[in-house]
């Protein structure tokens, strides 16, 4: 099973994964019935998660039903408990939309438009455009979820400042993306272009760099706020293996009201 996910992510184009993963997964996900393991997002329980990974496969990572990893357990499991966007539902720019949390955001802000998706070719999104240059004003967004695109983006400063362009002040997103911690600086080398090599030194075959510690300052270059926040360690020991959040940090950029 690893191997065919694996086999299946580094050949099929993500614009068709995205088409027929919503009806294969839940299929083969019959093989995983149980009660060990609870996602957050859509209540689907499983005795565990399904394995999930480009290079190396993750046990437990994807749920079957929703499609949610890690990072989207620990990020809806974020913003109920620490956000009132549930409640006061702001303008929410959703930046190449994961469909676990763009299904359950459809459904939380219908009767409004105050929910948008937005990707530079996925048929799911609502707007098309680089995130470099994003055809939206200045101030004009209260919340952006942006995850794990940067390392796609060419440049990925210039897309962290249009970020900050479009938010208004007293703002806030999650700008979550791979990082390798043990690496003081962010690595990228675009004359790197065989996709066997760019898979085995940046961990996916369209990635464009991999992420050191300075990460946070990239984004304080742009204007933000950075919060890195530990989630994992806020939960319980039995919170952690219901959701199966991984140990990754959250990563909150804020802009400033003053």
């Amino acid at each position: 099973m690893k191997g065919f996910i694996r086999w299946i992510l580094n050949h099929v184009p993500r614009r068709w994964l995205q088409r027929i993963a919503g009806w294969a997964v839940p299929i083969v996900g019959i093989f995983y019935i149980g009660r060990g393991r609870r996602c957050p997002i859509c209540g689907c329980r499983r005795r565990r998660f399904m394995p999930y990974g480009y290079v190396t496969s993750r046990e437990d990572a994807l749920c079957p039903r929703c499609l949610s990893l890690e990072r989207h357990r620990m990020i809806w499991l974020w913003i109920e408990r620490h956000t009132d966007l549930f409640d006061s539902r702001p303008q929410l720019l959703h930046i190449a939309p994961e469909v676990s949390l763009m299904r359950h955001f459809k459904r939380l802000y219908r009767g409004t438009d105050n929910y948008v998706t937005a990707d530079l070719e996925s048929p799911l999104a609502d707007m098309h455009f680089d995130v470099q240059h994003i055809p939206l004003a200045e101030r004009s967004v209260d919340v952006v979820i942006c995850n794990h695109l940067f390392e796609h983006v060419e440049d990925d400063r210039r897309a962290m400042c249009e970020l900050f362009r479009i938010m208004r002040p007293g703002g806030w997103g999650i700008m979550v993306v791979p990082e390798d911690r043990g690496r003081a600086t962010t690595f990228e080398d675009d004359t790197i272009t065989d996709p066997a090599e760019r898979t085995r030194i940046f961990g996916q075959y369209d990635h464009r760099r991999i992420y050191g510690r300075d990460y946070d300052d990239r984004l304080r270059e742009a204007g933000f706020d950075v919060e890195r926040v530990a989630f994992a360690e806020m939960l319980t020991v039995e919170e952690r293996s219901l959701y199966a959040v991984g140990g990754d940090d959250l990563v909150i950029v804020r802009k400033s009201d003053r």
